[in-house]
């Protein structure tokens, strides 16, 4: 790979644009940054199209970006802390990001064919627990997620992309209404096993369920719609101390699907 070109001049217009990808956006969006190195490096595994790679002039950039970057032909330039600082303002500023072109939407076809749970969140809204339960979910076998009602404008929104660690490229995490997975749900067939504090089965009768289901989680405190959880077979809950008023959606995601790991164990 050549050697990177090197961005010093705050005034360059190239500097504005990285800028501006850097604020935060609701509408519909073509490139978006993708900022620190394991995101970085799980994006262009997942396949993810980058236009340019910047890493921070005073720093090596990090061997296994550097090697992706040279295997999927993506341009490298170095950036002056200057810039760096202009481009991101207060925030912390990034040692390493990319601008990648935004991925089409993925939509249910994307999960006819895969095998695992279904994850689907509806009204989960906090972006720290759509990251994580993300994470948990690549790292447990899902075969995706589908969030309704997060108020998430795209999936790269730079909160979620770095509350997953990048993993939110890895499985297909769709964003889609309360009508159209019901009807999605309904068409497919697919077992829903409500996740809910009142439920009637433990964790450990997840593994009893050889088939794979759609494992349906609400917001902390008010659960899921009355539309969705009409659809629901099975209620599952985590049995917790009496002191504790309920568990952290991303901890009872966590919870469910390694117990969904021990099926026919």
């Amino acid at each position: 790979m050549p050697e990177p070109a090197l961005l010093s001049d705050p005034s360059d217009p190239a500097v504005q644009r990285l800028a501006d990808l850097a604020k935060p956006s609701r509408g519909s969006v073509r490139t978006a940054i993708v900022e620190d190195q394991e995101p970085l490096v799980q994006a262009l595994r997942a396949g993810v199209r980058f236009v340019e790679v910047y890493g921070e002039s005073t720093r090596e950039l990090p061997a296994d970006v550097a090697a992706l970057c040279a295997e999927h032909g993506v341009p490298v330039r170095l950036v002056e802390p200057a810039v760096l600082t202009k481009v991101f303002r207060s925030e912390k500023r990034p040692k390493v990001f990319g601008v990648a072109n935004v991925p089409a939407p993925a939509r249910f076809s994307a999960l006819a064919d895969g095998t695992g749970d279904v994850l689907v969140l509806d009204g989960v809204k906090i972006v720290g627990n759509i990251g994580a339960i993300v994470r948990t979910a690549v790292g447990l076998g899902a075969r995706g997620v589908v969030l309704v009602d997060s108020d998430l404008p795209t999936i790269v929104d730079r909160r979620l992309v770095r509350a997953s660690r990048g993993h939110v490229f890895s499985v297909p995490v769709l964003l889609e209404t309360r009508e159209r997975v019901t009807r999605w749900l309904t068409d497919a067939g697919l077992r829903v096993v409500d996740v809910d504090m009142d439920g009637s089965l433990s964790p450990e009768s997840l593994g009893a369920l050889d088939e794979d289901v759609a494992l349906l989680l609400g917001a902390e405190k008010t659960g899921a719609s009355d539309a969705l959880q009409g659809l629901a077979t099975d209620t599952v809950s985590v049995p917790i101390d009496s002191r504790v008023e309920s568990l952290n959606v991303s901890v009872v995601a966590g919870i469910v699907l390694y117990a969904r790991t021990r099926r026919g164990r």
